[in-house]
């Protein structure tokens, strides 16, 4: 291969950056990655698979999440576009969550990831404990 061919191979650090490098240390997409993966991100993000959701079903549907961590992992994840945050005029206040069209795609592939961990818990199981 040519140098050139080897230099317009090689993409430049905007083209890596615009697409996302989650190897880079220094790549915004870790940051997301981090929203997503989250234990709570993705308990949340399955939650809302199911349609919207205000703040206190939420918290029921997601067993053992505080109201601190749910309302942090709401905003990070609204934050990233992946869930949309409606509020009304009323009182008591009220407010609800859904998945924006880019959080269903999120969501969806992170419920395979569980629905694949759900599954395979006997196989782990065994490995984490051979005499059981």
């Amino acid at each position: 291969m040519t140098k050139t061919a080897v230099a317009a191979a090689t993409p430049t650090l905007s083209d890596r950056l615009r697409r996302g490098d989650l190897m880079s240390a220094a790549c915004p997409s870790r940051q997301v990655l981090r929203h997503l993966t989250s234990r709570w991100g993705v308990l949340v993000l399955i939650a809302l698979l199911t349609g919207t959701h205000r703040f206190s079903e939420l918290r029921r549907k997601v067993g053992g999440v505080s109201e601190r961590m749910l309302a942090q992992t709401l905003q990070w994840l609204e934050t990233d576009g992946m869930v949309v945050r409606k509020s009304y005029p009323v009182v008591p206040p009220h407010v609800e969550y859904r998945l924006s069209p880019l959080g269903r795609e999120a969501a969806t592939k992170v419920r395979s990831l569980a629905d694949w961990i759900e599954s395979n818990m006997p196989r782990i199981l065994k490995r984490r404990d051979p005499a059981a």
